[in-house]
């Protein structure tokens, strides 16, 4: 018996067959709107279920409800809105009640949107009750004040399935589940991650393994912020990692397409939604999960997930300390499972590991394997050229 998806059901709007074709003759008629590729990911994600139970981008009362009690109804958690932003100019050439064809960043039609709403917020409050902060310094805080001021809410039928670099790892919910129900995993933990794993990462991952069946490798491979290690980068350092140090029987790598909002403890919540929905039972929340900069404390993702019912969340958080290497006990370990004290403990950080690689220096072992350390030293040597 599999976890039920977020709300009881597995959406799915991507039309097929006969469908798809008399949509996309319906769609040469209809009035049109550019999206760019941040929408696009939001589209792809509706239409795939990964953001079950929405059927399309939400409306004034469910926005309200979600930036008000973080919840879309009684009994159904959800922290940040959906929503597709247009200019005042194209949602005034709209009428309440049309169908309105959704132009990619490519130029395809990837949706026909229903609409059935057009709203305005105090975009203020917005960014304030989403991300904790109005400064614009936040990427996610700049990404929403940078749209257009009018919000078009309805439901989509999606014309295309969204594809990315290295799409053959990029399985949707339908598709995760059936590869768990084939593997006879019945307990499944997610990581997310939107970096390469290092040591730590690797620690957490396996002390959760110890207690499931499986793990998912879940790295978000939607829009990410322009000084992210790119994604090409990350998966050659997933998969020497997982070819070398992980057993092939109890864990899986597939990507998840969606946009790293940067919202640290709202994200979290949503990030275990999503994984809830590709059918995990157990997620990890680590430090700083989702965080940018200093808008967040360094636990706040997991102290979010005590305002809410466990039975309403439906998957079951892991919590964990921030890891580091002891040097006392020559092994990765946390404040709640190792002795010593600070200077026993070897933390790196990014922009020190960073710094080392720009100096032609590999990260000790300490920090990552030596392979993740190679395929990095790679791709600093050729940014840096």
């Amino acid at each position: 018996m599999q976890i039920a998806p977020h709300g009881g059901r597995l959406v799915n709007r991507i039309l097929q067959g006969e469908a798809l074709e008399k949509a996309k003759q319906k769609a040469t008629g209809l009035p049109r709107i550019k999206v760019d590729s941040y929408t696009g990911f939001d589209i792809d994600n509706i239409g795939k279920g990964i953001f079950s139970p929405l059927t399309g981008f939400m409306n004034r009362e469910e926005t309200r409800q979600v930036i008000d009690t973080m919840h879309l109804r009684e009994g159904l958690p959800w922290t940040i809105p959906i929503l597709l932003a247009a200019s005042q100019e194209d949602a005034d050439s709209l009428d309440l009640g049309a169908e309105v064809a959704l132009e990619d960043e490519q130029g395809d039609v990837a949706a026909i949107l229903h609409l059935s709403e057009k709203f305005s917020l105090d975009r203020t409050e917005l960014v304030e009750k989403v991300y904790g902060t109005a400064d614009e310094a936040h990427p996610g805080v700049a990404y929403t004040l940078s749209q257009g001021p009018v919000y078009l809410a309805g439901e989509l039928d999606v014309l295309k399935a969204r594809a990315i670099e290295f799409q053959d790892h990029n399985l949707t919910p339908e598709e995760t589940r059936a590869a768990f129900a084939e593997r006879g995993w019945k307990r499944v933990v997610a990581f997310q991650t939107r970096n390469p794993i290092h040591r730590a990462h690797e620690y957490l991952t396996k002390c959760a393994l110890e207690m499931c069946d499986g793990l998912l490798i879940h790295p978000l491979m939607g829009t990410t912020k322009s000084d992210d290690i790119p994604g090409d980068v990350r998966m050659k350092c997933y998969q020497v990692l997982l070819d070398n140090y992980y057993p092939p029987e109890h864990v899986m790598l597939s990507l998840m397409p969606v946009n790293m909002r940067y919202a640290g403890p709202k994200e979290a919540i949503m990030h275990a939604i999503v994984r809830k929905n590709y059918g995990c039972t157990h997620f990890i929340v680590g430090r700083d999960h989702a965080g940018v900069g200093d808008y967040y404390g360094t636990y706040d993702a997991h102290y979010i997930f005590d305002e809410f019912d466990p039975q309403e969340i439906g998957i079951e958080p892991l919590f964990f300390d921030h890891a580091f290497y002891s040097k006392k006990t020559k092994m990765m370990a946390s404040k709640k499972t190792c002795p010593g004290t600070a200077e026993d403990h070897v933390f790196l950080s990014g922009t020190k590991v960073r710094e080392m690689l720009r100096n032609g220096e590999l990260p000790p072992e300490e920090f990552t394997r030596p392979e993740v350390a190679k395929v990095l030293m790679e791709w600093a040597q050729k940014a840096n050229k």
